[in-house]
């Protein structure tokens, strides 16, 4: 599933930024747990996952080591207690919570604010 929400205010809040508002993008339903789907908010991908355990987490879509926008389609699983999703390309394995690429520590995807609030999932904008 991929939403396109492209408009030109709309810019995602990094995890940790203030939110100034707050952007639908699909059912909490949409997202089936353990998989990944995309999302384009005003021009940048997101990558929003579920976990089993109905946690939302939202990245950047982008795979820094190749450039393309694959990472929704990663696999998702757990390192030693930290949720995880491994690029579909080479491997590399980044934390959901927070981007870091657990492989070279030099490397992280952007981690953007999320929430469900009435069964939406929504991504917090700056």
């Amino acid at each position: 599933m991929t939403t396109r929400l492209d408009t030109p205010t709309a810019v995602p809040a990094r995890a940790g930024e203030a939110v100034s508002c707050w952007l639908t993008v699909c059912t909490v339903e949409r997202l089936l747990p353990g998989r990944g789907a995309a999302a384009l908010v005003g021009g940048t991908q997101v990558a929003l996952f579920r976990l089993a355990d109905g946690a939302l987490h939202a990245l950047g879509n982008i795979d820094p080591f190749t450039g393309a926008g694959v990472v929704s389609r990663g696999l998702v699983g757990d390192r030693d207690g930290e949720p995880t999703v491994a690029s579909p390309l080479h491997k590399q394995v980044f934390a959901l919570r927070d981007g870091r690429c657990l492989d070279d520590p030099d490397v992280r995807l952007p981690a953007f604010t999320v929430r469900a609030v009435g069964g939406d999932v929504q991504v917090g904008l700056r």
